[in-house]
């Protein structure tokens, strides 16, 4: 009896041996791994267009989302002809999203954002026209 308890007991120590060496080369490769992972990662720079950094001279609009560019475009478009300011509505229409409350919230938020970073002018009267206007913003963090 004592005999088979010492057999059975080298067994299970030879087990936890092949256990614990199987587990250090499997721990060994997923280290390697993800240390090539994270040398093949680009670095925690945000994506183009995922952010509206403030207007300066240079900087074009493709550093913005496209739903950004697409309100830059449709208040361009009313400036090259000849019209005003727009309201929210107006450039929601101009983009296609029609009427829906939702939907123009949205566009007048983003219009804001693009505002407040120097990429829009509003004006008094809540509306927006084209034009770009340097700002300085104190700690502007990532906006989207």
């Amino acid at each position: 009896m004592l005999e088979a308890a010492e057999i059975e007991l080298d067994r299970r120590v030879i087990a936890r041996e092949e256990l614990v060496e199987a587990l250090a080369a499997s721990a060994a490769e997923a280290t390697a791994v993800t240390e090539a992972e994270q040398e093949t990662a680009c670095s925690p720079v945000p994506v183009p267009g995922s952010t509206v950094p403030p207007w300066r001279d240079g900087l074009t609009v493709s550093v913005l989302a496209p739903d950004y560019q697409r309100i830059l475009g449709v208040l361009e478009e009313r400036r090259s002809a000849g019209r005003g300011p727009a309201k929210a509505k107006e450039i929601a229409v101009g983009l296609g999203l029609g009427t829906t409350p939702a939907k123009v919230e949205g566009v007048r938020s983003k219009a804001r954002r693009l505002a407040e970073r120097g990429w829009l002018l509003q004006e008094t009267s809540g509306m927006f026209s084209a034009g770009r206007r340097p700002v300085d913003v104190p700690d502007a963090g990532p906006s989207a």
